[in-house]
């Protein structure tokens, strides 16, 4: 095996810190056959379905690889812009700031670049430019708040197989949540508040995070005691009555049962008992994207409203807010520790 080094590697090369910040992934374009190349990547990851490989090949590539892409790349269309997906945009926007507001502490000891789990840039790509820049040493945070197998995990597990297979490998740390983070609670909170300032308050604030199988939380995931304790803690930093918000889960997929109360029926159940108005928030995203700007913003408003809801607002991702270009560099900061001036 040749193992992956430097093109005339300068041995004189000032060493610098890279953070590498990552997350999921974006199809190249919002069309069927770019939808069926994410989507086959994204699906044959055994972090994100656990079913038996064999069983679950002959069900990704006999059926669903055959329906879903269409689908999904017309629900793509409705979000996409003319700079690409809202994800690969934010994320992006996010890397910059952070390479700003780093720099502006550290100078040009740090580098700030992003990657994605699926699709480009690949982590394997970015981490292989940050070392030709120099980084011997690499933090990494994967921009998921609270931990899960499917996601957090999975992100180690990409960048782990890339390590295999260097012939030099850089001093890592890597950052599995920061779901109880006092300045990430603070910039949900202050997110939260403004909108409220701005539009008014609603009968009820939904906190709606992407679900998992329930077996997940039944075989040790923490990944649901991490969504409540950040939606009690944002709920205590902003002073709301009990009753007044409420936790659910979205984007199910499959039979077997997911994290409940799932959020398209609860939106549905609440306008049938006279509630008239709805905020949502979605703090388990970074970033704005299919799931929050389509699934929540379009088809489950429409749930609400057509069961007899009168008002629905979504509060938008933190993006690249200064609120959270703040939080993420605080926490980047503690990580770092000794390795920085």
């Amino acid at each position: 095996m040749k193992y992956i080094g430097t093109q005339n590697f300068d041995h004189d090369q000032q060493p610098r810190v890279g953070v590498l910040v990552t997350n999921l992934g974006t199809p190249e374009a919002p069309q069927k056959k770019q939808l069926r190349a994410y989507l086959k990547q994204f699906l044959s990851d055994p972090r994100v379905v656990e079913i038996p490989r064999l069983v679950w090949w002959f069900i990704l590539n006999g059926i669903i690889l055959n329906i879903r892409p269409a689908r999904s790349a017309a629900a793509y269309r409705t979000v996409w812009t003319e700079q690409g997906s809202p994800l690969l945009i934010h994320t992006r926007a996010q890397a910059e700031a952070l390479q700003t507001s780093l720099g502006n502490t550290f100078g040009d000891q740090v580098i700030v670049d992003f990657a994605m789990r699926y699709g480009a840039p690949s982590i394997s790509a970015t981490v292989q430019g940050m070392l030709d820049r120099g980084v011997r040493k690499l933090l990494v945070l994967p921009l998921y708040p609270q931990y899960s197998g499917s996601t957090t995990a999975s992100t180690f597990d990409a960048l782990a197989d890339d390590f295999t297979r260097r012939r030099w490998l850089p001093e890592l740390r890597f950052v599995t949540h920061y779901h109880d983070h006092k300045a990430y609670i603070a910039a949900l909170a202050h997110s939260i508040e403004a909108y409220r300032n701005e539009h008014g308050s609603a009968d009820k604030l939904v906190f709606s995070y992407h679900g998992v199988p329930q077996r997940y939380l039944e075989e040790g995931d923490p990944y649901h005691c991490e969504c409540l304790k950040t939606s009690r803690l944002v709920a205590e930093e902003l002073g709301l009555a009990e009753g007044s918000y409420l936790t659910t889960f979205q984007s199910r997929f499959g039979r077997e049962p997911w994290l409940q109360p799932y959020t398209d029926m609860t939106l549905k159940e609440l306008a049938a008992q006279g509630t008239q108005s709805v905020q949502i928030i979605c703090p388990g995203f970074s970033s704005d994207c299919l799931e929050t700007l389509e699934e929540i913003g379009i088809e489950n408003r429409d749930y609400f409203l057509d069961a007899g809801g009168e008002k629905f607002a979504y509060i938008p991702c933190l993006n690249s807010s200064p609120e959270h270009i703040a939080c993420l560099d605080r926490i980047i900061t503690e990580q770092l520790g000794n390795w920085v001036d």
